[in-house]
């Protein structure tokens, strides 16, 4: 039950903010920024100095906001996918797929998302209980992959990352991703400590999405 109710609110939330930062305090800052913005799906990279900290005070900050669902990403192995998911992480992103963490996330009941480029790829994911499989990079695949895949694989769910924009984030919508990652386009402006650009982005990134989702 609990990974169907995280799955729910990230398809809910259809935009997924990819979180970086050079310190702790810039990661952190982002990710409440995405959040003032309404984009309540928060993927927070391990590539952020003390992550799983930043997981933690997100996951207890707006413990009373249903809506907001905090996971963690750029996980490469087991050992971090633990210390994620220890720290309250409730879904677990990658660039790539691994057998072992697939196995650990089954275990805690946790949407494991991992990186693919081939269908090959992607039918294994999902053979290891892979929900949603995000499609990385996206710039370099292109709306097209996700129409070539959702031919003989019409039942996966694609999430796009690396590539997306509010510009073109539509287009993707139109191929048939489920969802969509955001990350530089999105939060460009934290490098500057400029946070509130960064909520003025993310209404933007929302208020495209909720059109998108009346024409459909």
């Amino acid at each position: 039950m609990q990974k169907t109710n995280t799955l729910l609110a990230i398809e809910k939330a259809g935009i997924v903010a990819v979180v970086r930062g050079k310190s702790k305090d810039e990661a952190y800052q982002t990710a409440v920024a995405c959040i003032k913005g309404g984009i309540k799906a928060i993927e927070l990279t391990f590539t952020a100095p003390q992550a799983d900290e930043i997981i933690r005070q997100l996951r207890e900050q707006y413990a009373n906001d249903t809506d907001v669902v905090v996971g963690a990403g750029t996980v490469l192995d087991i050992v971090t996918a633990r210390i994620a998911i220890l720290a309250g992480a409730k879904f677990i992103v990658a660039p790539s797929f691994d057998r072992e963490v697939a196995l650990l996330c089954n275990e805690y009941e946790i949407p494991y998302m991992p990186g693919c480029m081939t269908v090959t790829e992607m039918q294994t994911a999902m053979r290891y209980g892979s929900e949603i499989i995000k499609i990385f990079p996206g710039s370099v695949l292109g709306q097209g992959f996700v129409k070539a895949v959702k031919a003989p694989l019409p039942q996966v769910n694609i999430m796009p990352t690396g590539g997306v924009n509010l510009e073109n984030m539509h287009e993707w919508f139109e191929a048939g991703v489920t969802v969509v990652g955001a990350g530089s386009n999105l939060t460009v402006a934290a490098a500057k400590g400029d946070f509130a650009a960064v909520t003025k982005q993310a209404k933007a990134y929302r208020k495209e999405y909720l059109r998108i989702l009346e024409k459909r």
